[in-house]
C-alpha cells in the first residue's frame, strides 16, 4: 500500500524524472531518479519483449507522462541498440551518451573507483538531471538517419575489404605473371579481371587459345582490347619468368571471384544510398565535389543540423576545432587539433575537402590561398574543411541554395 501510495503521489505531483539506463548484452540495468534527485530502487531487465515490456510497466507506473520523462542511455554499440530502437518507438525522449563522458562524470562525483552496472546507471541518471539541458535528444530526422549511417559505414566497410583484396590480386600477379601489370593501365579492368580468372597464371595464358584469348578481351573491355593486345599479353606469358604454381592460381582466381562479389555488394549500397539521399534534398550536395557517397556520409554523421547552437559546435564534434591550453598568463597560440568526436565525420569532410578544393572555386581559391602562405598540404586542406562545415551548418539549419561566394 505505501508504495502504491507514493506511485500515486509522484504521478500526481511530478514535473520530471530523470531515468539512466546502462546497457548491456543480456541485461540492462535502471536508475530512475524524483525531481529532487532522490533515487527509486534500482532494478534490472532483460535484452529481451518481456524485458522491455517489463520496463516500460514500471516506467508509466512511475510517470504516465512522456513529455516529463528524460532518458539516458550510455552508447554501447550493437548492446544498447535494440533498446534505444523501442524507447524511440514509444516516443520517449532519449539521451546518447558517450561512455566516456560517463567516466569523466562519475570521476566528478567521488575519488573511489568505483564500477558496477548499477552505480553506473545511477551516474548517468545523475548527468541526466544536471546536464540534461546541455545534452541532445534524438529527434525523429535523427532516428531516421540511423540508417543512412548503417549503409554509409557498411559502404567503408566494404571499400576497406575490397582494397585488402586488391592488394592481394597485385600481390599474387606479381609472383604468377609479373609482365602482365606493364601492358594494361591497371589491374582491375574488368577485362584483366575476366582474363585472370578464365587463365590465373602464365603459363595457363601462353598455352590459351587465341581466338579464345582475344574475344574474351574484346567481349569485356567492350572493344577498347582487341586481337593486338591479345597477342603481346601472350607472347609476354610464353617468355614471363613468373612462378608457375597451382595453389597460387587457385587463390588468384578465388580471389579474384570475392573482388566481384564485394563490388556487387558496393553497388547494390550505393544505391541504396542514392535512393536514401536524393529523397532528404539536401542542397549540400549542390556544392562542387560533393557527390552521393561522401554527402550522405556528411548527412549520415551529422544528422541534424539545428542540433548544434553552432558551426563551432559542429566542428567540435568532428574533432577539427583546435585545442586550447591557458595557465597563468600563458596562452597556447599553436593548438593541435583535438581529433576527437566522430571520426567518419572528420573522415568525410577531409575527403570532401579533397573534391572540392579542385572543383569549387571558392573553395580552391581559398586553398591555394593557404598554401601560398607557406602551409603544408594537409594544413591548407585542414582549413578547407574548416571553412567547408561552416559553409556545410548554414545550408543545412536555413535549407538555402548554395551560393559561391569569393575566398
Amino acid at each position: 500500500m505505501a508504495s502504491s501510495a507514493a506511485s500515486n503521489f509522484y504521478q500526481e505531483d511530478i514535473s520530471m524524472i530523470y531515468v539512466g539506463i546502462d546497457a548491456a548484452k543480456r541485461k540492462h540495468d535502471c536508475c530512475i531518479l524524483d525531481p529532487q534527485g532522490k533515487p527509486y530502487p534500482v532494478f534490472s531487465f532483460s535484452n529481451s519483449h518481456d524485458g522491455f515490456q517489463a520496463f516500460f510497466q514500471k516506467l508509466f507506473s512511475i510517470c504516465s507522462d512522456k513529455g516529463q520523462i528524460k532518458i539516458g542511455l550510455e552508447a554501447t554499440g550493437p548492446y544498447s541498440e535494440n533498446l534505444f530502437n523501442a524507447l524511440v518507438d514509444r516516443s520517449l525522449p532519449v539521451l546518447r551518451i558517450n561512455p566516456l563522458l560517463v567516466k569523466n562524470f562519475k570521476s566528478s562525483m567521488s575519488l573511489r573507483r568505483t564500477k558496477t552496472d548499477k552505480v553506473d546507471a545511477q551516474a548517468i541518471a545523475q548527468m541526466v538531471k544536471e546536464k540534461g539541458d546541455s545534452l541532445q535528444t534524438y529527434s525523429a530526422s535523427l532516428y531516421h538517419m540511423e540508417e543512412l549511417k548503417s549503409l554509409t559505414r557498411y559502404r567503408l566497410k566494404l571499400v576497406g575489404e575490397q582494397s585488402k583484396l586488391r592488394v592481394s590480386v597485385s600481390r599474387l600477379v606479381t609472383i604468377l605473371f609479373p609482365e602482365l601489370e606493364s601492358l594494361v593501365s591497371r589491374l582491375h579492368l574488368a577485362s584483366i579481371q575476366a582474363l585472370l580468372i578464365e587463365w590465373p597464371g602464365h603459363q595457363q595464358l601462353a598455352d590459351c587459345n587465341l581466338k579464345r584469348l582475344t574475344n574474351l578481351l574484346k567481349k569485356h573491355s567492350r572493344g577498347q582490347f582487341g586481337k593486338p593486345k591479345a597477342i603481346a599479353i601472350q607472347q609476354a606469358a610464353r617468355q614471363s619468368i613468373g612462378r608457375v604454381s597451382p595453389s597460387k592460381s587457385l587463390e588468384l582466381r578465388q580471389t579474384l571471384k570475392k573482388v566481384a562479389y564485394v563490388q556487387q555488394d558496393l553497388d547494390e549500397v550505393e544505391a541504396q544510398i542514392k535512393e536514401m539521399v536524393d529523397s532528404l534534398h539536401s542542397p549540400i550536395l549542390d556544392i562542387p565535389g560533393i557527390g552521393y557517397t561522401t554527402g550522405a556520409m556528411i548527412l549520415a554523421e551529422v544528422g541534424d543540423f539545428n542540433r548544434f547552437a553552432n558551426a563551432d559546435k559542429l566542428l567540435a564534434f568532428s574533432g577539427m576545432s583546435p585545442s586550447k591550453y591557458e595557465s597563468g598568463e600563458f596562452k597556447g597560440t599553436t593548438g593541435k587539433m583535438e581529433k576527437r568526436g566522430s571520426s567518419y565525420l572528420r573522415y568525410a569532410l577531409y575527403t570532401a575537402a579533397k573534391l572540392v578544393s579542385q572543383f569549387a572555386p571558392q573553395f580552391k581559391s581559398y586553398y591555394q590561398k593557404k598554401r601560398a602562405e607557406q602551409k603544408p598540404y594537409n594544413v591548407a586542406l585542414s582549413h578547407v574543411a574548416k571553412k567547408l562545415t561552416r559553409v556545410l551548418y548554414k545550408l543545412g539549419t536555413t535549407g538555402e541554395a548554395y551560393q559561391p561566394q569569393a575566398a
